[in-house]
């Protein structure tokens, strides 16, 4: 297994997992936030999935965008199914734009967030979009204990 092959490994695991957690959220817990401040569970789902919009884009670009004009923005919370639907074409295209790259290419080419501080190979931002997503589960397991929820078990 090579290293582009091993990087989409990892995205489709780390989606399978946040999947099986995000369907699990009682339909009725999908709008709970843990206070005023955070994020409800369906919105914190959709920036995930808006997220690795943006950051597939970015790449594109090799650096942050100076607008970004989000086809998540508008739409309505629903269902985390109607979410993921909606997301899916966006989903292939990423990941078909990873499949396109070389290893040279996830040393060589440089993404520029200096915005956000920091400016990294293609191979360390695409791990990090990865990461991302899995820090958000994280959270929506720490959301699902904190409402007193069971939790469904991703390490399979």
């Amino acid at each position: 297994m090579n290293s582009i092959d091993l990087i989409t490994l990892n995205f489709e695991e780390v989606r399978r997992r946040s999947i099986k957690l995000w369907t699990s959220i009682p339909k009725e817990y999908l709008l709970w936030k843990p206070d005023h401040e955070a994020m409800h569970c369906l919105e914190m789902i959709r920036h995930v999935l808006e997220s690795e919009h943006y950051y597939h884009l970015a790449i594109e670009n090799r650096g942050s965008l100076s607008s970004f004009n989000s086809p998540f923005e508008s739409r309505p919370f629903t269902t985390v199914e109607a979410e993921l639907q909606f997301a899916e074409p966006y989903r292939k295209q990423f990941l078909k734009a990873i499949q396109d790259f070389s290893q040279e290419d996830l040393e060589n080419i440089m993404i520029d967030r200096s915005d956000s501080g920091y400016i990294r190979s293609l191979g360390d931002m695409l791990l990090r979009v990865a990461y991302h997503e899995s820090v958000h589960a994280g959270q929506l397991l720490d959301y699902l204990r904190t409402a007193d929820l069971p939790r469904i078990r991703i390490w399979d």
